[in-house]
């Protein structure tokens, strides 16, 4: 147990993450005094820092603010880290060597999901759409949450709720199993795909451990399974246990889906009712299943089937998750976080079904070393679904290169004959907006630097 009894100030190693970002607005907003560092700005620190937090960008003992720097404060502070973090931090070692209380961020936010009706989303992908969904859905009712999301919802400009109700939302991190400190009331599971192998060993080992998160539902909860995954999750005892998406079986099921003009149409049955022609404007044929587990949720946490069908309406969706941010005549521009093959894949159905016939232009980014090893095969076989892709170098995240391991390990295998790779300092300079009809950047490290510039340059261009 966390004890916050006492505590003046926070401090985040690693602050412009995009979890530990709502770590540290929420406890701004609780009044603590907060600081932390991070390797570089971006929109995340500048609006923190807006907020009154001190923010530092080198690595250094000198940055640090006198409260968390004074040793003798160190009982009135908390650190807070990710495992992202190396391990020769000095700032990181400053605190270890010197006794104060250090956390990872999953033990903070699992504290705080001990104390809430926490409504818990999993999955090597979705989850961060499906949670910003829940969220919305409950926050527009007359239920309320508060949200702890993977990304900023583009309806509150924000990756951080704050509510009277008695749920909290929060994305459950698969990653070096800090979903394994949560306790939710409700969970949500939208895919076990095989990720972060550099962690886990093995797809199975993947696997149990998403099976022990899913014990760690409070009895008399809820546990919401994508029906595609149904036979690699165990249903824990004393827990009532659902499926959804467009499978007939599946419990909650989406279905006379049909897309007209700027929205789609769908029923969604359920347990005990039909909820029949809804109107959903958000893009992505995807996302119909992903509002299909969040409308699940929803319905179970008192949401009315009227407020359902007005706020779906309202949904806007969530910046880098098949974030159109162009849609002009003849040409239009796409941001994408997707980094697994899978996720790509989904990417690229949804281009090709909300874009018809037209030319796809596919920029990918990969993202880590391991996972660029693990999945080569895989990234150059959905490559080659688009009609042209510009490969950029890989972002190492918190890897160090593994010999042999590059970009090219993924060029080479694609059979594509539209394919390049170029440094990312020459875009979006070597665009050819003449040549591109819709141009989707696609992954989950510094990409998305280049967003404002494309969308800059298509804007300034396509009107001439």
């Amino acid at each position: 147990m966390i004890e916050f009894k006492d505590i003046e100030g926070f401090y985040f190693v690693g602050i412009g993450g995009i979890g530990m970002s709502a770590l540290a607005l929420y406890f701004s907003k609780g009044g603590y005094a907060i600081a932390g560092y991070d390797r570089s700005s971006g929109r995340i620190t500048d609006s923190l820092a807006a907020a009154g937090c001190d923010i530092s960008f080198k690595d250094e003992i000198a940055g640090i603010p006198s409260l968390f720097k004074e040793i003798r404060n160190r009982e009135k502070v908390i650190i807070v880290y990710t495992p992202a973090i190396p391990a020769d931090s000095r700032i990181l070692n400053f605190f270890r060597n010197n006794g104060y209380k250090l956390y990872k961020r999953s033990e903070v936010l699992g504290e705080i999901s001990s104390k809430t009706d926490t409504i818990a989303v999993a999955g090597t992908h979705g989850k961060t759409t499906v949670s910003t969904m829940i969220a919305f859905l409950l926050k527009q009712s007359h239920i309320d949450c508060s949200a702890f999301l993977g990304g900023i919802s583009k309806n509150y400009d924000s990756n951080l709720l704050i509510g009277k109700g008695s749920y909290t939302v929060m994305e459950a991190d698969e990653y070096d199993r800090s979903f394994h400190r949560l306790s939710p009331l409700m969970a949500v599971v939208t895919s076990v795909d095989a990720d972060h192998l550099d962690i886990y060993g093995d797809h199975k080992t993947m696997i149990a451990a998403y099976n022990e998160f899913c014990s760690k539902i409070r009895k008399g909860g809820m546990l919401l399974i994508n029906s595609r995954i149904i036979n690699n999750i165990i249903y824990p005892a004393g827990v009532a246990c659902f499926t959804y998406g467009q499978d007939p079986a599946a419990d909650f099921r989406s279905f006379d889906i049909e897309h007209t003009g700027d929205f789609y149409r769908f029923s969604i049955k359920t347990p005990d009712r039909t909820i029949s022609d809804l109107h959903f404007p958000f893009p992505g044929i995807i996302n119909i299943e992903n509002l299909t587990a969040a409308i699940a949720i929803a319905l179970k946490c008192g949401v009315t089937e009227d407020e359902i069908r007005k706020e779906i309406t309202l949904f806007r969706g969530v910046k880098r998750r098949f974030d159109i941010r162009v849609n002009l005549p003849g040409i239009a521009y796409v941001d994408d976080y997707a980094h697994h093959p899978e996720e790509i894949r989904a990417c690229v159905m949804s281009l090709r079904e909300y874009f018809g016939g037209r030319k796809i232009t596919g920029i990918f980014q990969p993202h880590l070393f391991s996972r660029t090893q693990d999945h080569a095969e895989g990234f150059a076989a959905i490559l080659d679904e688009l009609d042209e892709v510009i490969l950029l170098p890989i972002y190492p995240a918190r890897e160090k290169p593994i010999p042999g391991v590059s970009s090219e390990l993924i060029l080479d295998k694609m059979k594509l004959k539209r394919k390049k790779l170029i440094p990312m300092d020459e875009l979006p300079d070597r665009l050819d907006i003449k040549k591109i009809d819709v141009l989707a950047t696609i992954g989950a490290g510094d990409i998305d630097r280049l967003v404002e510039p494309i969308e800059e340059k298509i804007r300034r261009e396509a009107g001439r």
